[in-house]
């Protein structure tokens, strides 16, 4: 092989790397997804919607390992919940408007930008019914009540929206 030829395979390994690393360093984005219309204006001859969305991209996190907590025989979260962070879809509308409104308002916006949103599954937490070798009982286990629990699911987001009208938007 050339050293040419390795030089070029080098550089494209380098910047793979470089981009998995910035991919895997940024928050989870949205993809964005245009409608394409201008064929059907020019068919119709007159303005329609412009309309657009994003589509966000979820990107899984790293949960929470078992924590051993004296006095129990199991960790206390044996099914570690699972962060997933991502987004709401985001939707972009314009449309023209037969001058309803007046001589000054003839387009109405809307607009949803994609928003964070941060979750979490649901986790288990369990614990059998023995207690810790007891000194007092010739080391063996006493009997004690089981325990079971689950982690509620966590769902974080703030989403926003904005109306607007006027001339051409």
């Amino acid at each position: 092989m050339k050293s040419t030829t390795r030089g070029t395979i080098a550089a494209v390994l380098t910047a793979v790397a470089a981009a998995a690393g910035a991919a895997a360093a940024t928050p989870a984005a949205a993809v964005p997804v245009p409608v394409p219309l201008e064929g059907a204006e020019s068919a119709l001859g007159m303005e329609l919607p412009k309309l657009g969305g994003e589509v966000p991209v979820p990107m899984p996190g790293t949960p929470e390992g078992p924590r051993y907590v004296e006095g129990r025989l199991i960790p206390e979260r044996a099914i570690p919940q699972l962060p997933v962070h991502g987004g709401l879809p985001g939707l972009g509308l314009r449309a023209p408007l037969p001058h309803v409104l007046g001589d000054g308002f003839d387009h109405v916006g809307v607009s949803a930008p994609a928003s964070d949103l941060r979750t979490m599954a649901p986790g288990l937490a369990l614990d059998v019914p023995l207690t810790p070798p007891n000194p007092d009982n010739f080391g063996l286990p006493d009997l004690k009540a089981p325990q079971l629990g689950v982690l509620a699911p966590v769902l974080q987001t703030v989403p926003g929206a904005d109306l607007v009208t006027g001339a051409g938007l």
